[in-house]
């Protein structure tokens, strides 16, 4: 089997000491890291995931640090979300996009103080973006990618297991909020959030130095519960329709077209710079949106976009698809046109391995 050679091209994480003597089986290259993708198998991995918890390191979701006077003017200027409302202390879901409105990452930011932001960014380089912004507006703000490890604690234990290393208070977090948690002789940030519909939490390790500590106690504290190690589940991300920036959307969508335009309060946030843009686009309605798709068949991986056919006629792709043991049944994420989005509609998926008839469903499993 082929291996990733090494190099300072391809960094280690906080964890990967943890990840490697849990026995990992696959890897794939995020934000220039080693991001797990499987260590017993996908479906043991997402039964596990959907039954137990698991500890997953996510330290690839590097953070852009905003820090300074213009710096709540310049996240509003990255995002069509309104933030006038955003706290310390809470976390947010923001569509970023450009000039044109294409989006350009779909990162959770956390607003640590009125001056201070993390963005913790999916695949991209969001970091040159948002420092070519700064510095052409001659904004007073500092821009960088601070030493700052996430290290997710998912599944339905996964309150209980963050209790018996962060204590009971942890269990009173709110959804997409956090609390400032000591671990080590150091306050971290403690989220509710993850890349999962199971429930869990998100720590984000300040100093690479305090990550293998943090794993080995949360292993330690986690024998009785079944702790593994884990990662993002391609299964159970696609059953609940958790979208992959630069797999499922890309520059070349707006938020609308994936579905995310409840996440854009483009009449009000004034400053976004792809706020024209978008504008037209919530007025005239996006003419291809995401959507679930079942398909028949014994299908190959999904490791391209699969053209979604009307006979002749291409209406969509395919980006993410697997079978889902729980729901019996081969599941999908789409990009399909107006006119064949509807629910029910009958349409063709073009595989590498051959053509399978799709449903196309307007909602997702979970």
């Amino acid at each position: 089997m082929a291996t990733i050679a090494g190099s300072r091209r391809v960094r280690r994480t906080a964890f990967s000491e943890g990840v490697e003597a849990a026995g990992v089986k696959g890897y794939t290259v995020y934000n220039r890291m080693l991001l797990p993708t499987v260590f017993r198998s996908v479906v043991e991995d997402y039964r596990h995931l959907k039954t137990a918890v698991q500890v997953w390191d996510v330290a690839v979701e590097r953070q852009v640090e905003i820090r300074g006077p213009d710096a709540g003017r310049l996240m509003q200027m990255l995002t069509p979300r309104d933030l006038r409302g955003m706290l310390p202390g809470m976390c947010y879901y923001v569509p970023m996009v450009d000039e044109t409105g294409g989006m350009l990452n779909d990162p959770v930011a956390v607003k640590l103080a009125e001056d201070r932001y993390w963005v913790s960014i999916a695949d991209s380089d969001l970091l040159l973006w948002i420092k070519g912004l700064a510095y052409g507006l001659r904004m007073d703000v500092l821009v960088d990618e601070p030493d700052v490890s996430p290290l997710a604690i998912q599944g339905p234990l996964a309150d209980e297991l963050a209790a018996r290393v962060f204590g009971d208070k942890v269990r009173d977090i709110k959804f997409f909020r956090y609390g400032m948690f000591e671990f080590g002789g150091k306050d971290h940030v403690v989220a509710r959030s993850g890349y999962s519909k199971q429930g869990g939490f998100e720590v984000y390790v300040e100093g690479s130095e305090n990550g293998m500590p943090l794993w080995n106690a949360l292993m330690e504290a986690g024998r009785d519960l079944d702790v593994h190690a884990g990662c993002p589940n391609l299964i159970e991300r696609i059953e609940g329709g958790l979208l992959s920036y630069g797999n499922d959307m890309t520059r070349e969508n707006t938020p609308h077209e994936a579905g995310l335009g409840r996440f854009c309060s483009t009449q009000t946030a004034i400053g976004c710079v792809g706020r024209d843009a978008l504008l037209r686009v919530s007025k005239e309605g996006p003419v291809k949106q995401i959507r679930a798709i079942r398909i028949e068949g014994d299908l190959p991986p999904c490791d391209r976009a699969w053209p979604l056919m009307d006979g002749q006629r291409q209406v969509g792709q395919v980006t993410s698809a697997a079978y889902s043991p729980d729901f019996e049944q081969n599941v999908g994420i789409g990009m399909v046109r107006l006119t064949h989005w509807d629910q029910g509609t009958d349409l063709d998926v073009v595989t590498q391995a051959g053509v399978f008839p799709a449903i196309v469903h307007e909602t997702f499993w979970i």
